[in-house]
């Protein structure tokens, strides 16, 4: 696939049909971003989350969230945000937040709930660790909320550095198997894009749409979610030069419309 340069006259992503593979606010806020561009957005959310096996502990936590017990709360995936939103967790306005990237940042605002911090270069647990404790040298009370599958590489750095971390399992991921109506528009190349936003967004690309035509075009929404979808065996068309929705769709719109034999189909 080759970029090509869009008509001025036309919406950038005009005729195109994207893939959005998470539902919920952020999938919302994504397709209206789509539609924005032209395209035409289909939510099929590949991931959700399920229950952590020491609910006693999480729900401890998040009230002791809402007391103000704790200066700060890290949020390093989208599927906590998931889970702060089911259990309608209170963040005072004593708490700081801090996201560990763009894709992050905007699920929390788009549930409402604010943003502190973002690390600027290294959207990662250990960047997210270093911007911290550059802001931070006296000891503080710290959440941190996980998954299941995550290293506590956040956990470490901070405790190393004399912070009291508190490390929840917040969530276990699972996979959700998409409808054979998409299922066979991924086959058929009616899909024009897949957008994926996360390592476990890959790994289920991978394994619930084993036919991907070649004109789909894969778009990674940075170099980190780019390379963990590489290793899930996906071959990755383009990759965003920011981890943000807006440079995703950006990068996407570069390319021109891959047209399908049956993409006018009803």
């Amino acid at each position: 696939m080759n970029p090509a340069t869009q008509p001025i006259s036309t919406k950038p992503l005009a005729g195109w049909r994207v893939l959005v593979p998470r539902g919920g606010p952020w999938g919302d806020s994504v397709a209206a971003s789509l539609r924005r561009q032209g395209a035409t957005p289909v939510i099929a959310p590949l991931i959700n989350f399920a229950p952590t096996n020491d609910q006693e502990t999480l729900e401890q936590s998040l009230a002791d969230l809402a007391a103000g017990k704790f200066d700060w709360l890290t949020v390093t995936s989208a599927t906590t945000v998931d889970v702060l939103y089911a259990y309608r967790a209170e963040i005072p306005a004593s708490t700081r937040v801090a996201a560990v990237g763009e894709t992050t940042a905007a699920a929390l605002q788009a549930v409402g709930y604010r943003v502190d911090l973002v690390p600027d270069n290294d959207n990662s647990a250990a960047g997210m660790a270093e911007q911290m404790l550059a802001l931070e040298s006296e000891p503080r009370d710290i959440l941190t909320l996980r998954s299941e599958i995550a290293k506590p590489v956040l956990t470490k750095k901070l405790k190393t550095a004399g912070h009291r971390v508190r490390s929840v399992v917040a969530y276990r991921t699972v996979g959700v198997p998409v409808t054979e109506r998409i299922a066979e528009d991924v086959r058929s190349g009616r899909i024009n894009a897949i957008l994926v936003t996360s390592g476990s967004v890959a790994q289920q690309v991978r394994e619930q749409f084993t036919e991907v035509p070649d004109t789909t075009l894969i778009a990674a929404i940075g170099p980190r979610t780019a390379r963990d979808a590489r290793k899930s065996g996906l071959s990755v068309d383009v990759v965003a030069d920011a981890q943000t929705v807006d440079a995703l769709i950006d990068a996407v719109a570069a390319f021109s419309l891959p047209h399908a034999a049956d993409e006018l189909a009803p």
